[in-house]
């Protein structure tokens, strides 16, 4: 009933992994930048996403100079040890980075980095997991913008899945004079969206959205501007799904799901 499951007869252990829902004012209102995986992706083949990724063990390391929202804060609030936090927040910047160009860093509190092309060369090694963003920013003499992240959600992969993350979901402003890009191998094709359009999209079938995605996208289709993604009251405790038998077959059971299911749309 739900594309996208990958199913195993053993339980799985997760795998920490961070996600960034990427927002700014358009014209319209709200836009949120989305990617469309490629169908031959292991993970989320042909998917509609934000971008994110899994934490590497370089993660673990930061940035000689960080600034705003100290990952201990993060990791009170979510009840887990610092060093997850440091993963969580470093991969979403990361990531960001790999994926859409887009760099969460300045050299200052009260900075952003405009110009991110002298580290074209550096992401794509980001890429191929042959640097970390530690070393990448403090080569550069930037700090870690911490405080443009802002945990918004946490979804675990539920069990009987062949890959589990336990995601934790960001929320961040586009930065000044920064442009989101589509050039990683991943992805076909990305660009902005106004969240009710990309809602729009996949109940007519034209797009596949995992429900963690629909559940961000649901939320951003209630606000008016970029920055009301911050300002937003939101839930982080842990989201993990059941799969479930029913009579046309499995379906992933989570809160809001009747929701989901209602618009779900039937693909070929």
């Amino acid at each position: 009933m739900t594309a996208g499951l990958d199913l195993v007869d053993h339980d799985v252990p997760t795998r920490d992994a961070a996600t960034v829902v990427l927002v700014r004012d358009g014209v319209e209102g709200l836009e949120v930048f989305l990617q469309h995986r490629q169908s031959s992706m292991a993970f989320a083949p042909g998917m509609t996403v934000f971008p994110g990724g899994g934490v590497d063990p370089s993660d673990g390391t930061p940035p000689s100079r960080w600034f705003g929202s100290e990952p201990a804060a993060i990791a009170a609030i979510l009840d887990v040890p610092l060093e997850r936090s440091v993963g969580w927040i470093c991969a979403a910047v990361r990531e960001t980075f790999e994926e859409c160009g887009v760099l969460l860093a300045g050299a200052g509190a009260d900075e952003v980095v405009s110009d991110t092309a002298p580290m074209a060369g550096q992401r794509a090694t980001l890429g191929r997991h042959g640097d970390s963003l530690a070393a990448l920013l403090d080569g550069h003499g930037l700090g870690l913008r911490g405080d443009l992240l802002v945990p918004v959600a946490r979804w675990i992969t539920p069990r009987g899945e062949r890959r589990r993350y336990d995601t934790l979901f960001f929320g961040a402003v586009l930065p000044p004079a920064q442009a989101a890009d589509a050039e990683n191998t991943e992805v076909t094709h990305a660009g902005w969206r106004r969240p009710v359009d990309a809602l729009a999209d996949w109940t007519a079938g034209k797009v596949l959205l995992m429900p963690p995605t629909w559940a961000q996208l649901t939320h951003l289709a209630t606000l008016e501007s970029a920055a009301q993604l911050a300002e937003s009251e939101v839930d982080l405790r842990p989201i993990e799904p059941r799969l479930v038998r029913t009579e046309a077959g499995r379906r992933v059971d989570f809160p809001g799901c009747e929701d989901y299911y209602r618009d779900l749309p039937t693909y070929g």
